[in-house]
Protein backbone atom coordinates (compact mmCIF):
# COMPACT_ATOMS: atom_id res chain seq x y z
CA UNK A 1 0.00 0.00 0.00
CA UNK A 2 2.97 2.48 0.85
CA UNK A 3 4.14 3.01 -3.05
CA UNK A 4 1.01 3.11 -4.18
CA UNK A 5 -1.49 5.30 -5.93
CA UNK A 6 -4.03 4.45 -3.23
CA UNK A 7 -1.02 4.89 -0.25
CA UNK A 8 0.40 8.08 -1.65
CA UNK A 9 -3.26 9.27 -1.77
CA UNK A 10 -4.84 8.64 1.59
CA UNK A 11 -1.02 9.88 3.48
CA UNK A 12 0.96 7.96 6.10
CA UNK A 13 -0.61 9.40 8.69
CA UNK A 14 -2.42 7.04 11.42
CA UNK A 15 -6.47 6.66 11.79
CA UNK A 16 -7.87 6.19 14.67
CA UNK A 17 -10.71 3.85 15.90
CA UNK A 18 -12.45 4.98 19.66
CA UNK A 19 -13.71 1.96 21.97
CA UNK A 20 -15.38 1.79 25.11
CA UNK A 21 -15.32 4.82 27.36
CA UNK A 22 -16.18 7.87 25.15
CA UNK A 23 -16.96 11.17 25.92
CA UNK A 24 -15.18 10.55 29.36
CA UNK A 25 -12.05 12.55 27.45
CA UNK A 26 -14.43 15.54 28.00
CA UNK A 27 -14.36 17.39 31.24
CA UNK A 28 -17.94 18.78 31.19
CA UNK A 29 -18.09 14.80 31.35
CA UNK A 30 -15.24 13.68 33.15
CA UNK A 31 -15.75 16.25 36.25
CA UNK A 32 -18.97 14.15 37.10
CA UNK A 33 -16.90 10.67 37.65
CA UNK A 34 -16.82 9.98 41.24
CA UNK A 35 -14.30 7.53 40.97
CA UNK A 36 -10.53 8.68 40.91
CA UNK A 37 -10.56 8.53 37.54
CA UNK A 38 -12.06 6.87 34.57
CA UNK A 39 -11.11 5.31 31.10
CA UNK A 40 -11.43 5.31 27.30
CA UNK A 41 -9.46 2.89 24.89
CA UNK A 42 -8.28 4.21 21.83
CA UNK A 43 -6.37 2.43 19.13
CA UNK A 44 -4.33 3.51 16.33
CA UNK A 45 -4.79 1.66 13.08
CA UNK A 46 -3.52 1.67 9.54
CA UNK A 47 -4.19 4.47 6.68
CA UNK A 48 -5.49 1.56 4.30
CA UNK A 49 -8.73 2.95 3.74
CA UNK A 50 -10.80 6.31 3.46
CA UNK A 51 -12.79 6.61 6.44
CA UNK A 52 -16.81 8.23 5.75
CA UNK A 53 -16.13 12.10 6.95
CA UNK A 54 -18.62 13.08 10.20
CA UNK A 55 -18.19 9.01 11.07
CA UNK A 56 -16.37 9.74 14.41
CA UNK A 57 -13.16 8.33 13.22
CA UNK A 58 -11.24 11.49 13.64
CA UNK A 59 -10.56 12.42 10.09
CA UNK A 60 -11.48 15.95 10.89
CA UNK A 61 -8.27 15.65 13.39
CA UNK A 62 -6.31 13.88 10.77
CA UNK A 63 -6.73 16.36 7.93
CA UNK A 64 -5.65 19.28 10.10
CA UNK A 65 -2.34 16.52 10.66
CA UNK A 66 -1.91 15.84 7.48
CA UNK A 67 -1.67 19.44 6.60
CA UNK A 68 0.36 21.07 9.55
CA UNK A 69 2.82 17.97 9.09
CA UNK A 70 3.34 17.31 5.64
CA UNK A 71 1.33 14.19 5.70
CA UNK A 72 3.75 11.82 7.94
CA UNK A 73 4.13 12.23 11.60
CA UNK A 74 7.22 14.17 12.94
CA UNK A 75 9.65 11.94 15.06
CA UNK A 76 9.02 13.44 18.03
CA UNK A 77 7.28 11.83 21.22
CA UNK A 78 3.73 11.79 20.61
CA UNK A 79 2.77 12.97 23.74
CA UNK A 80 4.38 16.71 22.43
CA UNK A 81 2.48 15.41 19.07
CA UNK A 82 -0.84 15.39 20.82
CA UNK A 83 -0.86 18.77 22.65
CA UNK A 84 0.32 19.98 19.64
CA UNK A 85 -2.64 18.77 17.66
CA UNK A 86 -5.03 19.81 20.25
CA UNK A 87 -3.92 23.16 20.01
CA UNK A 88 -4.20 23.55 16.77
CA UNK A 89 -7.13 21.97 16.02
CA UNK A 90 -9.24 23.53 19.07
CA UNK A 91 -8.14 26.95 19.14
CA UNK A 92 -10.95 29.73 19.69
CA UNK A 93 -13.19 27.09 19.79
CA UNK A 94 -16.22 27.46 22.43
CA UNK A 95 -16.83 23.18 22.37
CA UNK A 96 -13.17 22.18 22.13
CA UNK A 97 -13.07 18.35 20.71
CA UNK A 98 -11.54 15.71 22.97
CA UNK A 99 -8.05 14.86 23.25
CA UNK A 100 -8.24 11.10 22.96
CA UNK A 101 -9.01 12.51 18.73
CA UNK A 102 -5.65 13.68 19.21
CA UNK A 103 -4.14 10.97 21.16
CA UNK A 104 -5.35 7.90 18.82
CA UNK A 105 -3.61 9.17 15.52
CA UNK A 106 -0.29 9.49 17.42
CA UNK A 107 -0.12 6.93 19.67
CA UNK A 108 0.56 3.62 18.31
CA UNK A 109 -1.23 -0.03 19.48
CA UNK A 110 -3.84 -0.02 22.11
CA UNK A 111 -4.57 2.54 24.57
CA UNK A 112 -6.26 3.06 27.81
CA UNK A 113 -6.37 6.98 28.70
CA UNK A 114 -6.94 7.29 32.68
CA UNK A 115 -8.83 11.07 32.76
CA UNK A 116 -9.36 12.43 35.90
CA UNK A 117 -10.57 15.93 36.79
CA UNK A 118 -8.33 16.85 39.06
CA UNK A 119 -5.24 16.37 36.82
CA UNK A 120 -4.65 18.79 33.74
CA UNK A 121 -8.44 20.08 34.25
CA UNK A 122 -9.41 16.75 32.84
CA UNK A 123 -8.43 17.95 29.73
CA UNK A 124 -5.71 15.66 29.12
CA UNK A 125 -5.18 12.01 30.57
CA UNK A 126 -3.66 10.98 33.89
CA UNK A 127 -1.96 8.11 32.83
CA UNK A 128 -1.71 6.11 29.55
CA UNK A 129 -1.18 2.75 28.87
CA UNK A 130 -0.65 1.03 25.72
CA UNK A 131 -0.14 -2.23 24.19
CA UNK A 132 1.94 -3.17 21.87
CA UNK A 133 1.71 -6.91 21.58
CA UNK A 134 1.99 -7.73 18.57
CA UNK A 135 0.04 -11.51 19.32
CA UNK A 136 -2.90 -9.23 20.97
CA UNK A 137 -2.97 -6.88 18.11
CA UNK A 138 -3.34 -9.44 15.77
CA UNK A 139 -5.84 -10.99 17.63
CA UNK A 140 -7.87 -7.77 17.84
CA UNK A 141 -7.28 -7.11 13.68
CA UNK A 142 -9.46 -10.79 13.79
CA UNK A 143 -12.12 -9.68 15.87
CA UNK A 144 -12.97 -6.41 15.11
CA UNK A 145 -15.71 -5.74 12.12
CA UNK A 146 -16.84 -2.48 10.85
CA UNK A 147 -20.32 -2.14 9.33
CA UNK A 148 -20.57 1.30 7.52
CA UNK A 149 -23.72 2.97 8.89
CA UNK A 150 -24.46 6.68 8.32
CA UNK A 151 -22.44 9.83 8.54
CA UNK A 152 -23.89 12.17 11.46
CA UNK A 153 -26.19 14.92 9.01
CA UNK A 154 -24.91 18.83 8.84
CA UNK A 155 -26.76 20.63 11.64
CA UNK A 156 -26.99 17.70 14.23
CA UNK A 157 -25.50 18.51 17.63
CA UNK A 158 -25.53 15.52 20.04
CA UNK A 159 -25.13 17.85 23.16
CA UNK A 160 -28.89 19.03 23.20
CA UNK A 161 -29.36 16.90 26.06
CA UNK A 162 -27.01 16.01 29.05
CA UNK A 163 -27.92 13.62 32.26
CA UNK A 164 -24.55 13.54 33.46
CA UNK A 165 -25.55 11.43 36.74
CA UNK A 166 -22.52 10.18 38.71
CA UNK A 167 -23.30 6.48 38.52
CA UNK A 168 -23.57 6.59 35.15
CA UNK A 169 -20.74 8.88 34.52
CA UNK A 170 -18.24 6.08 36.72
CA UNK A 171 -20.03 3.31 34.47
CA UNK A 172 -18.65 5.25 31.18
CA UNK A 173 -15.15 4.97 32.76
CA UNK A 174 -15.67 1.73 33.57
CA UNK A 175 -16.23 0.57 30.26
CA UNK A 176 -12.85 1.91 29.03
CA UNK A 177 -11.09 -0.26 31.56
CA UNK A 178 -12.85 -3.48 30.75
CA UNK A 179 -12.62 -2.61 27.02
CA UNK A 180 -8.73 -2.55 27.51
CA UNK A 181 -8.56 -5.38 30.33
CA UNK A 182 -10.27 -7.59 27.72
CA UNK A 183 -7.90 -6.71 24.84
CA UNK A 184 -4.64 -7.67 26.88
CA UNK A 185 -6.81 -11.12 27.94
CA UNK A 186 -7.89 -11.29 24.29
CA UNK A 187 -11.29 -12.45 25.86
CA UNK A 188 -13.62 -11.55 22.93
CA UNK A 189 -16.92 -12.12 24.92
CA UNK A 190 -15.42 -9.65 27.78
CA UNK A 191 -14.79 -6.99 25.08
CA UNK A 192 -18.11 -7.51 23.38
CA UNK A 193 -19.55 -6.83 27.29
CA UNK A 194 -17.73 -3.53 27.11
CA UNK A 195 -18.64 -2.16 23.90
CA UNK A 196 -22.80 -3.03 24.87
CA UNK A 197 -21.98 -1.45 28.41
CA UNK A 198 -20.30 1.67 26.34
CA UNK A 199 -23.66 2.46 24.78
CA UNK A 200 -25.92 1.66 27.69
CA UNK A 201 -24.04 4.57 29.13
CA UNK A 202 -24.30 6.99 25.79
CA UNK A 203 -27.99 6.20 26.03
CA UNK A 204 -28.28 7.26 29.48
CA UNK A 205 -26.22 10.26 29.39
CA UNK A 206 -26.13 11.89 26.40
CA UNK A 207 -29.56 10.45 24.53
CA UNK A 208 -28.98 12.61 21.45
CA UNK A 209 -25.47 10.82 20.25
CA UNK A 210 -28.22 8.04 19.19
CA UNK A 211 -31.37 9.20 18.74
CA UNK A 212 -32.35 12.79 17.37
CA UNK A 213 -34.78 14.27 15.06
CA UNK A 214 -32.03 15.04 12.15
CA UNK A 215 -30.88 10.86 12.48
CA UNK A 216 -31.94 9.46 8.80
CA UNK A 217 -30.81 6.03 10.45
CA UNK A 218 -33.10 4.58 13.48
CA UNK A 219 -30.01 3.66 15.75
CA UNK A 220 -30.93 1.72 18.55
CA UNK A 221 -32.86 -1.26 16.97
CA UNK A 222 -29.72 -1.46 14.26
CA UNK A 223 -27.53 -1.55 17.51
CA UNK A 224 -29.83 -4.15 19.04
CA UNK A 225 -29.89 -6.80 16.86
CA UNK A 226 -25.85 -6.84 16.23
CA UNK A 227 -25.41 -7.14 19.98
CA UNK A 228 -28.12 -9.98 20.02
CA UNK A 229 -26.53 -12.07 17.01
CA UNK A 230 -22.81 -11.18 17.80
CA UNK A 231 -20.90 -10.46 21.14
CA UNK A 232 -21.09 -7.24 21.52
CA UNK A 233 -21.28 -3.65 19.19
CA UNK A 234 -20.94 -0.18 19.31
CA UNK A 235 -21.08 3.05 17.11
CA UNK A 236 -17.71 4.42 15.91
CA UNK A 237 -19.25 8.16 17.23
CA UNK A 238 -22.15 10.04 17.58
CA UNK A 239 -24.59 10.00 15.34
CA UNK A 240 -23.79 6.25 14.23
CA UNK A 241 -20.89 6.20 11.84
CA UNK A 242 -20.06 3.01 11.14
CA UNK A 243 -21.08 -0.28 13.72
CA UNK A 244 -17.85 -1.86 15.27
CA UNK A 245 -18.86 -5.72 16.19
CA UNK A 246 -17.52 -7.61 17.74
CA UNK A 247 -17.49 -11.36 16.69
CA UNK A 248 -14.93 -14.65 16.07
CA UNK A 249 -16.96 -15.48 12.67
CA UNK A 250 -17.24 -13.00 9.90
CA UNK A 251 -20.06 -10.18 9.85
CA UNK A 252 -21.57 -9.44 6.65
CA UNK A 253 -21.11 -6.28 5.12
CA UNK A 254 -18.38 -5.85 7.60
CA UNK A 255 -14.56 -4.44 6.60
CA UNK A 256 -11.66 -4.99 8.83
CA UNK A 257 -8.99 -3.31 10.04
CA UNK A 258 -5.37 -3.52 11.10
CA UNK A 259 -3.97 -1.92 14.66
CA UNK A 260 -1.22 -0.39 13.81
CA UNK A 261 2.02 -0.89 16.22
CA UNK A 262 5.19 0.40 17.43
CA UNK A 263 8.59 -1.44 16.39
CA UNK A 264 10.96 0.42 18.84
Amino acid sequence: MKNSTVGKYLGSIPNRLQLAGGWIDQPFVNQHNPKPFGSMVVVQIEPNFRPMDRSGIASGTRAIAMKIWNGKLPNRSPEALARELYEVENKGKAEPSGSQDMIGLVYPGVNRLDYDFKIHGGVFPSHIESCNRAKVVRWLDKVLHLVPVESRPDGYNPLGVKNLTPQWVAKLGQSGQDCYNAIEKMDAKALGASLNLNMKCWEKLLPNVVRHPLLRVDLMPLLKAYQQQYLGAMFSGCGGGYLIVVSNEPVPGAFKVNVRISHK
